[in-house]
C-alpha cells in the first residue's frame, strides 16, 4: 500500500503508454529536422507545454520551460537571478522551505555577499503575511533591499498551504515591484487548482512526477518579460539564435532555456497526466486529498505518544501527515510499517531547519493521492499500533 505520494507519485497506463508510443512510433529530435517524423515529434512535444500552460494558467505556453524537476527549475533561477544580489542586499525564504528552495538561494547569497534571512514557521506550522511583514521590515531596518522571497505553496512536512497571493501583495508592497517572489509549487500543482496569473508570484516551479508524470520532467514557469530580460544560465544547441567567435545571440522563448536535447517523452507523458487529472478534476482531487488527511489526523490523535507536527486542524491541511512517535525512532516506526506492505517516508524530508524547530531529529510521513481511500489509512493506524507494541521502551 503506497502512501509516498509526496517523495513521487504512481504512474497510470495511459502515461506509460504515451512515452512508450513516442519512443516505438514517433522517436526523433524535435526543432531540428524537416522530415515528418521530426515534425511530428516537435508537434506532440509542444502540445505537451500548451497542456502545461493551459493547466497552470499560462498566459501562453512560451512563459513554460521545461526542466528535469522542482530542484533544477529552482537553482536555475537562482543561478540567473544571481546578478541581482550584491552586500546590502537579501534573499528571504521560510524554515519550512524544502533544501531544494533553501540551499540555492543559501549558496548564491553566500557567493553574492548578500544576507540570506529566515521566516519561520509558528508552533502550529504556520506562516502567517504577518510573519512576513514583520521579517521584511527587519531586514529593511538593517539597510537591506530585499531582492527575492522564495517560499513553498504547500509544506512537504507539515501539509500547509501559505496564502500566496496575500504574501506576494504584502511582499510587494513592503519591497516595490522589484522584489521577485519564486514559489514552490511541488505539492501543490498535484492536489489542488493553481493559477499562476492569480497567484501573482514571478516564477512558479514543479515536478511532473509528483503528479502522476515521469521522472525527470519539471516545470518553470515566468512572466514572460522577466524571462526575457534574464540571460540563460545553460548552453548549448537548440538555444541560440546565432553564433559568432565574438558572441552569441539567444532564441526566443521558450528554447532560450532548455539547451539541448530535451525529455521530449518526458514532457508528453507529462502531457498524458495532465490530461488524465484533468478528466478527474482537480477540485475532485483536492477534496479527496483532504478528506484522507483529515481523516488520517482523527485516527492519529487518538494514539498516545503521536505528535502530530503542523496544524492540528483538518481546514489548516492538505495532502499528508507528519509525525513523530515518543521514545521510537521514525526509521524504525517506517521499518514496521514497511513488513505490513505500509510504505511511508522517514526522515528529514529534505528539511532539516524546520525538523530542527521542532525539535525532531527525523519523523515519519504519509502522503496521500487521488488513488488512495480510508482503507489506506486504517491500514496504516493498524500498522502503527503494532510498530508501537514492539518497539515500545519496557
Amino acid at each position: 500500500m503506497y502512501l509516498d505520494n509526496a517523495a513521487t507519485s504512481q504512474k497510470p497506463a495511459q502515461v506509460i503508454n504515451a512515452l512508450s508510443d513516442f519512443y516505438g512510433k514517433h522517436n526523433a529530435n524535435v526543432h531540428r529536422g524537416i522530415y515528418e517524423l521530426s515534425e511530428t515529434a516537435t508537434q506532440m512535444y509542444e502540445g505537451a507545454r500548451e497542456k502545461v500552460a493551459r493547466f497552470i494558467g499560462a498566459r501562453a505556453p512560451d512563459e513554460v520551460i521545461f526542466t528535469s524537476g522542482t530542484t533544477q527549475t529552482i537553482n536555475l533561477v537562482a543561478g540567473m537571478l544571481a546578478g541581482v544580489f550584491g552586500p546590502g542586499t537579501a534573499v528571504l525564504v521560510t524554515n519550512a522551505e524544502h533544501h531544494s528552495n533553501f540551499v540555492p538561494w543559501q549558496q548564491v547569497a553566500k557567493r553574492t555577499g548578500a544576507a540570506f534571512k529566515v521566516v519561520a514557521v509558528d508552533d502550529n506550522g504556520a506562516v502567517s503575511l504577518d510573519d512576513f511583514s514583520r521579517t521584511i521590515k527587519s531586514v529593511q531596518e538593517q539597510g537591506l533591499t530585499v531582492r527575492v522571497v522564495a517560499f513553498s505553496h504547500v509544506s512537504n512536512v507539515l501539509g500547509t498551504e501559505l496564502p500566496v497571493k496575500g504574501i506576494v501583495k504584502v511582499v510587494k508592497e513592503l519591497c516595490g515591484d522589484d522584489v521577485l517572489v519564486v514559489v514552490d509549487g511541488a505539492q501543490a500543482v498535484p492536489h489542488l487548482p493553481v493559477n499562476v496569473q492569480g497567484l501573482g508570484c514571478d516564477f512558479y516551479a514543479f515536478s511532473g512526477h509528483k503528479m502522476l508524470g515521469p521522472t525527470g520532467t519539471g516545470v518553470l514557469w515566468g512572466k514572460r518579460d522577466l524571462l526575457e530580460g534574464l540571460a540563460p544560465a545553460i548552453f548549448g544547441g537548440g538555444m541560440i539564435n546565432e553564433v559568432t567567435q565574438a558572441d552569441t545571440s539567444w532564441a526566443a522563448l521558450p528554447q532560450k532555456f532548455e539547451a539541448g536535447t530535451p525529455n521530449i517523452a518526458g514532457a508528453i507523458g507529462l502531457g498524458a497526466a495532465i490530461d488524465y487529472l484533468s478528466a478527474v478534476g482537480m477540485a475532485n482531487i483536492q477534496a479527496h486529498d483532504a478528506d484522507l488527511a483529515a481523516y488520517a489526523l482523527e485516527k492519529l490523535s487518538k494514539i498516545a505518544g503521536v505528535r502530530i507536527l503542523g496544524p492540528q486542524s483538518a481546514q489548516d491541511r492538505r495532502s499528508l501527515v507528519a509525525f513523530v512517535v515518543a521514545g521510537i525512532h521514525a526509521h524504525d516506526v517506517a521499518a514496521v510499517l514497511a513488513q505490513e506492505n505500509v510504505c511511508v517516508r522517514a526522515g528529514h524530508h529534505c528539511t532539516m531547519p524546520l525538523h530542527r524547530a521542532f525539535g525532531a531529529p527525523a519523523s515519519v510521513r504519509a502522503s496521500f493521492y487521488l488513488y488512495n481511500t480510508r482503507s489506506d489509512v486504517d491500514k496504516l493506524i493498524a500498522g502503527l499500533h503494532k510498530a508501537i507494541a514492539i518497539l515500545k521502551v519496557k
